[in-house]
């Protein structure tokens, strides 16, 4: 579920932000290379214990300032963060799973943040590979800079940007257990719950197979990894026509 929706939030991510590096305007320019820059240069692990809590509070601070404008003591108060009842996300009488899918949710657009700017970076270098000869002669027939872009520059820049977006796709299957950091019961949580020991008395289902369970994901992580490699070398053979015939 994280793969599916963070995949094409995170492409999503990186073309807007490879868009913007190669924009004609300074600001945008900017906005792109900054936040291609410092995504890639913070720690994973940093960004993700950081970023979650930050947006979290963002969000209830908004959300404090629109309910509760009454509130007159100091929303921080050391090392709390306190808000009005109203204001919580998701609210205290929320049942659990509103709780669990707020949480995936705030993890899964962290992952897309920080992965889009991997791709954003890919992205970049695939449009700047397609040759220039190409653009010049798509402005000689006539055609406006936007008509250009989507009909040259985008379909052909894919061929480029295919290897390394591959190589995004196994990191990505690679750093999914990072959910298990975030609090989110993911496969690894599982995996370490049911294969622990359940008490001293009795043993239910079983005494303790962590290490079976973690062999199994183990099986589980190289077999998603060969399956998209299979798939990442099929698409690209259909994209590189020459090598049809190699």
């Amino acid at each position: 579920m994280l793969l599916v929706i963070t995949a094409p939030l995170a492409l999503a991510f990186g073309f807007l932000g490879a868009t913007a590096s190669r924009s004609d305007l300074f600001s945008l320019r900017l906005l792109g290379k900054g936040y291609t820059s410092i995504v890639r240069g913070v720690p994973d692990i940093v960004f993700f214990l950081f970023f979650v809590i930050a947006l979290d509070q963002g969000l209830e601070w908004l959300r404090h300032q629109a309910l509760c404008p009454d509130w007159t003591d100091p929303i921080r108060q050391g090392h709390d963060f306190i808000v009005c009842d109203r204001a919580k996300l998701p609210l205290s009488s929320s049942p659990q799973w509103v709780h669990e899918i707020y949480g995936f949710l705030l993890a899964a657009f962290t992952f897309a943040l920080v992965f889009g700017a991997f791709a954003a970076n890919i992205l970049y270098g695939a449009m700047q590979s397609v040759p220039h000869a190409q653009i010049e002669t798509a402005q000689a027939y006539g055609m406006t800079p936007r008509q250009t872009f989507r009909r040259i520059l985008v379909p052909q820049m894919w061929r480029y940007a295919l290897p390394g977006l591959s190589n995004l796709w196994q990191i990505l299957i690679k750093a999914t257990p990072l959910l298990f950091l975030l609090g989110v019961e993911d496969i690894v949580y599982w995996a370490r719950e049911l294969g622990g020991s359940k008490g001293p008395i009795f043993d239910y289902p079983h005494p303790d197979w962590r290490l079976w369970y973690f062999l199994a994901l183990l099986v589980f992580y190289l077999g998603m990894t060969w399956l998209s490699e299979k798939l990442f070398t099929r698409l690209n053979k259909r994209l590189n026509p020459a090598q049809q015939s190699v």
